[in-house]
């Protein structure tokens, strides 16, 4: 196992009345996108050859996210991780604080990203006609329901390209940006060209979300992300799964084009399927890019955010002539993840050039002056067998995004391509009822 993914799958395969055996060659829950801890930990992990000064306060009061995700809340297909959570036992040991704002880049600034009628006419972002016709067009989104033609103005929603949409509003190419990147969170422009339904449903979702919280949409467990494996865990245990920490995986093991079990110091645990990432199985992945994430540690909060102790910035690609955005994200000592007074902030992007780190300058610019600067760049795999023989589901490496959407796909992807049916929260949801009982929930 590797993260979130194998633990959330371990705990959805364990709910529905599957026998599971999770291990992790790792001493701890999560594997490659696990919280380090302490600080001291995470200077030897990127081998820096000093270890941290006394300015940056207590080892142990450090938590950091190598790969830091935002989770929405809501559930269309970006907060399902969360709507997973809430139907779990797993958000009674969970602490969740709202993430303080989401921002987004323009010529060199950062705004607030408006994605409320209210916010949008207030906001420096568009001049005095853009707001009215943005406007216009958050409410048409409002107001859309793909049932009922009426809503459609004209539009049709399984053929009218999203392009298209942006021209009936008459909305600019800046707008277009952060519609499309910081509300739509798409990563590329390829959206565009697609019809408009599901970048509809997207910023439905985000307004959603955000009127159920108000500062922002985004969600972050209290001392970091190494919280979430570890509650998945605990469900899965509380259905009969078995976990196995520090346990290595010496082969796997194959008998006529499919999986029959797990080789481990001489034993072998057998199976029908196999979940895990793509570094257990190297022949059946193949590379697909690389993203490069600097993690750092700051003293102050990010100027232009309202002093805020948590945020998301995306930098949309247009902005810095690129084919993929910049994503920054912030958290600080208020969640527990550092020394009183710090801040951790992550820039990541998929990487496009032979210098990684020429491309992350305008997101390290907006964070200076910065205390200390963690850099890696990793590989990305996906999967290049689909498991239908050999019944080896691999999931695909972390992508550069800092929300949960991508990793949310993989699992439901895995999940069908392993049961044959699409994913289904109502059910699982039954099925826990029938364990827990109604007023449990």
């Amino acid at each position: 196992s590797n993260f979130n993914k194998e633990c959330i799958l371990s705990g959805i395969m364990s709910v529905n009345g599957k026998k599971v055996l999770h291990m992790d060659r790792n001493p701890y829950y999560g594997g490659e996108s696990s919280s380090i801890t302490p600080l001291e930990e995470l200077y030897k992990r990127f081998t820096l050859p000093d270890s941290p000064p006394e300015s940056m306060g207590r080892g142990r009061d450090w938590n950091v996210d190598l790969i830091p995700k935002f989770l929405m809340y809501l559930c269309f297909h970006i907060g399902q991780l969360v709507k997973m959570l809430l139907y779990t036992e797993v958000t009674r040991y969970l602490d969740f604080k709202v993430v303080e704002g989401s921002f987004v880049y323009k010529g060199g600034k950062i705004y607030k990203v408006p994605s409320t009628e209210t916010e949008a006419l207030a906001s420096n972002l568009m001049g005095m006609f853009e707001k009215r016709r943005f406007r216009k067009f958050l409410v048409f989104v409002a107001n859309f329901d793909e049932n009922d033609p009426k809503t459609f103005e004209g539009v049709d929603p399984k053929t009218t390209t999203m392009r298209d949409v942006y021209k009936k509003f008459d909305l600019g190419q800046d707008v277009i940006d952060f519609t499309g990147h910081a509300l739509a969170l798409y990563r590329t422009d390829d959206y565009l060209d697609v019809p408009c339904l599901e970048t509809i449903n997207r910023i439905k979702l985000y307004s959603e979300s955000l009127a159920r919280y108000g500062k922002s949409p985004y969600l972050y467990p209290l001392y970091g992300l190494g919280e979430l494996p570890q509650g998945f865990a605990r469900l899965s245990a509380i259905y009969g799964g078995t976990y196995m920490l520090n346990k290595p995986v010496d082969e796997i093991v194959m008998e006529g084009g499919h999986v029959i079990g797990v080789k481990s110091e001489g034993e072998v645990a057998r199976c029908k399927q196999l979940i895990c990432d793509p570094s257990y199985i190297p022949d059946r992945v193949r590379k697909a890019g690389q993203v490069i994430r600097v993690i750092c540690i700051l003293s102050h909060p990010i100027k232009n955010t309202n002093d805020a102790n948590s945020c998301q910035i995306i930098i949309p690609q247009n902005q810095v002539n690129r084919n993929s955005d910049i994503y920054v994200c912030m958290i600080s000592y208020a969640h527990n993840v550092a020394a009183q007074g710090k801040y951790i902030a992550i820039v990541s992007t998929t990487v496009e050039t032979s210098e990684p780190e020429a491309e992350i300058e305008p997101a390290l610019e907006l964070l200076e002056p910065i205390d200390q600067k963690f850099v890696a760049i990793s590989d990305l795999y996906e999967p290049t067998d689909d498991g239908t023989e050999s019944q080896v589901f691999a999931s695909r490496s972390y992508d550069a995004t800092t929300h949960f959407e991508t990793t949310c796909n993989d699992i439901k992807d895995i999940y069908k391509r392993m049961t044959g049916s699409d994913f289904d929260f109502e059910n699982m949801k039954r099925k826990q009822n029938d364990v827990f009982g109604e007023d449990e929930q």
